[in-house]
């Protein structure tokens, strides 16, 4: 069988890891070259001894000439380096982002919350993302943009817990547009690896919760206002239309983000008897592979989805206070970042989209 040869840029943090976890048991790549900074010159082992298979690469210096002459390229890298370096990179290599750097479509956006240099958008790697609904009912998606496009942007892994929750309510128009409150539930592998914050010191961490860019600070918000506009047929520029407070809260475990969604029922929900409502998310997500819209009474844990690339899925309506709530639990390092970004490679390349992937956690 044929493979894609990979090279990985920030091979020894923790989205990069994971990337390379998949990759290595993938039937379609072969994992060529690992690229870091601090870590250049030393065997992929020293940081990564749970890929044996990988661990006598060496990690070399994160540059055009050291990525360029791979079939794929994942970028694993903070947001401006990797919008920085992907000029310089081959055209005919299949480029992945897993950062920041070209999700957004709005300049504007990217200058309220980033800052800097913007970088023009590439296609969006999320399949499951809802881009309008037609008049027989059927969904079309963000699946059908990413056949044979050369450059992918990961989304945040935040921003697909929230938006996978929500998003068929918003293409039904069951949520009213300016009053949406997410809540996360995020673990600590959320943050990155960076040392340099005490506040992800064990003694600061172990027993603790802690909210953290909040007061609509986060930058995955203008990421999930645009998905919200798409879901609902509409383009990027009118995210506006949406409002959303939107609060992450650091929690003491590695993986997971549980996201508790909530918006107020529109007349039209309002209409709907709990299991319509229900039914609006089963349609939704019928023959999504990777959805898991869970039996009614059965929530979303983050211990359920661990090392998984799939997202479990709840939907509840309180009556008390006309809202409707909307549940995710996901991997962050997998759904939310490393295991989305090799299911949208697999539907770029057109190889099985569950190729290498798989929707069954580790539990307990």
């Amino acid at each position: 069988m044929a493979k894609y040869t990979v090279a990985v840029a920030g091979a020894t943090g923790y989205a990069g890891g994971e990337a390379l976890r998949i990759l290595a048991a993938h039937p379609n790549f072969e994992v060529t070259c690992v690229a870091g900074h601090s870590s250049v010159g030393d065997k992929l082992g020293k940081h990564m001894p749970h890929i044996p298979q990988l661990a006598d690469l060496v990690v070399e210096d994160t540059t055009p000439e050291v990525l360029n002459g791979h079939d794929v390229i994942i970028l694993a890298l903070p947001h401006g380096a990797s919008g920085a370096l992907a000029s310089q990179l081959d055209p005919n290599a299949v480029v992945v982002d897993l950062g920041a750097d070209h999700r957004l479509e709005e300049k504007s956006a990217w200058d309220a919350f980033y800052g800097g240099d913007f970088y023009q958008h590439w296609t969006y790697g999320m399949p499951e993302l809802i881009t309008g609904v037609a008049a027989d009912g059927s969904y079309s998606r963000q699946r059908e943009a990413l056949p044979g496009t050369k450059r992918i942007a990961g989304p945040g892994c935040n921003v697909t817990a929230t938006t996978l929750a929500l998003q068929p309510g918003i293409a039904q128009g069951l949520v009213e547009s300016k009053d949406i409150v997410a809540d996360l539930v995020v673990g600590y592998s959320g943050a990155g690896k960076n040392l340099k914050r005490t506040n992800l010191l064990a003694a600061e961490a172990f027993g603790s919760a802690l909210p953290y860019s909040v007061g609509g600070t986060h930058r995955h918000i203008p990421e999930i206002l645009q998905n919200f506009a798409h879901a609902a047929g509409k383009s990027a520029a009118e995210a506006d239309d949406y409002t959303l407070a939107f609060t992450p809260i650091l929690a003491p475990m590695a993986r997971g983000i549980l996201a508790t969604v909530s918006a107020k029922l529109t007349d039209k929900a309002l209409g709907m008897t709990d299991a319509e409502i229900r039914q609006v998310w089963l349609d939704a997500y019928e023959g999504q592979d990777f959805m898991v819209v869970l039996p009614e009474g059965v929530m979303p844990a983050t211990a359920n989805i661990i090392g998984s690339n799939a997202a479990h899925i709840q939907v509840v309506v309180d009556h008390h206070a006309g809202r409707l709530l909307a549940f995710a639990a996901i991997d962050n390092l997998n759904r939310g970042t490393a295991g989305q970004a090799v299911q949208s490679l697999n539907v770029a390349l057109g190889l099985p989209e569950d190729a290498g992937l798989t929707k069954i956690g580790v539990a307990p």
